[in-house]
């Protein structure tokens, strides 16, 4: 297993909190609860819903909350798919994420799940949130989100739906965030996304501190239908890499200077976006959208920049996004290449990445 046992964050919190201004982690069995220290997010709440089989969505969101919780304070509860007999993370498991409860109080949510199939209470937690009109981050599965059959009261959430209901067509992933699962626009673990700012974006508060080539992954660029709905305005291209040897550890994989797959950089797909949705007439909320955001993606400081800029805007702290903000990792994070598995669970538990 990649990811090692962060023990580094509770001792640091134990025996010198005083340093990094966090406390120790608290949580249930089944997530992890940070409850957030001194800074710009302060009172504020992010849930951070993980759940997917290819992208380790679990680590990818795990070291968001810490960043976002001992960094800027923000109290962070991160959710996952759980294997109800062993207790332990189940990437494949799509049918329960408990704790979605933590959404009744919530400033924000964070989503990165795949093909989810939840029963009704778990989906009625996040229908409830929606209506709220609370601001929304989707990170790439999240476009297709979820996949619910059609006799289900949640079926117009699904990545494919074409039913009757009104603004709803292809789901969650098209009319939240602003599209759905469409296609692997560079090939997929050949070839790599490096991120170029979209025209006219440079100055929006998400981008600050972040420039052309910063944003790199080693994930493919997605596939998206241009232009995108709506209000949608793109942020960030994505530019198709070439020569990404697969075998390669994560964070030599790509070179950030590799070359450019004319073919499919013309026209660039974008690859991070903003716009507003509103359910049913009801208020109208935030939507950060980024189809980057695997766990690898985060070794990436101009990824991570980007989401956590991301974070401040949606909860209406733009005015706090400096340049500089700190975005460093906390503790041991060595992310897992991303690859669909075929073992019932992942072997870890919530607690080993706390």
């Amino acid at each position: 297993m990649a990811i090692r046992k962060s023990v580094s964050i509770v001792h640091l919190c134990l025996i010198g909190a005083f340093v990094l201004g966090c406390s120790v982690v608290q949580g249930d069995d089944s997530w992890n609860t940070y409850p957030g220290s001194e800074g710009a997010g302060h009172g504020k709440s992010v849930v951070l819903v993980s759940g997917d089989e290819e992208y380790r969505s679990e680590e990818a969101l795990s070291q968001l909350g810490k960043i976002l919780s001992i960094r800027h304070g923000f109290k962070c509860v991160v959710l996952y798919a759980i294997d109800e007999e062993s207790g332990e993370i189940a990437p494949n498991e799509q049918k329960n994420i408990p704790g979605l409860q933590a959404l009744r109080n919530a400033d924000l949510m964070v989503i990165a799940t795949r093909f989810r199939n939840l029963p009704d209470e778990q989906m009625k937690e996040i229908d409830d949130y929606l209506r709220s009109g609370r601001p929304v981050i989707g990170m790439r599965t999240a476009t297709h989100a979820f996949k619910v059959p059609i006799d289900s009261p949640y079926a117009h959430y699904s990545f494919n739906y074409n039913g009757d209901k009104q603004g709803w067509t292809q789901g969650f992933g098209r009319s939240v965030l602003g599209e759905t699962w469409i296609s692997h626009h560079g090939h997929h673990k050949h070839e790599s996304t490096r991120g170029i700012l979209a025209p006219e974006a440079s100055e929006h508060p998400i981008l600050r501190g972040i420039e052309d080539g910063d944003i790199w992954g080693p994930t493919d660029v997605y596939g998206v239908r241009l232009p995108l709905p709506g209000d949608s305005k793109p942020l960030v291209l994505g530019q198709v890499l070439e020569n990404m040897n697969p075998e390669s550890p994560p964070v030599q994989g790509v070179q950030k200077n590799g070359k450019k797959n004319i073919a499919k950089n013309d026209p660039m797909m974008p690859v991070a976006w903003v716009k507003t949705y509103s359910i049913e007439d009801g208020p109208r909320g935030k939507v950060f959208t980024t189809t980057m955001g695997a766990s690898t993606d985060l070794v990436s400081e101009g990824v991570r920049r980007m989401i956590i800029n991301a974070c401040y805007w949606a909860v209406g702290l733009e005015a706090e996004i400096s340049e500089d903000l700190d975005v460093d990792i906390v503790g041991d994070f060595e992310p897992t290449m991303y690859g669909f598995r075929k073992d019932k669970t992942a072997g870890i538990t919530p607690d080993d990445l706390r």
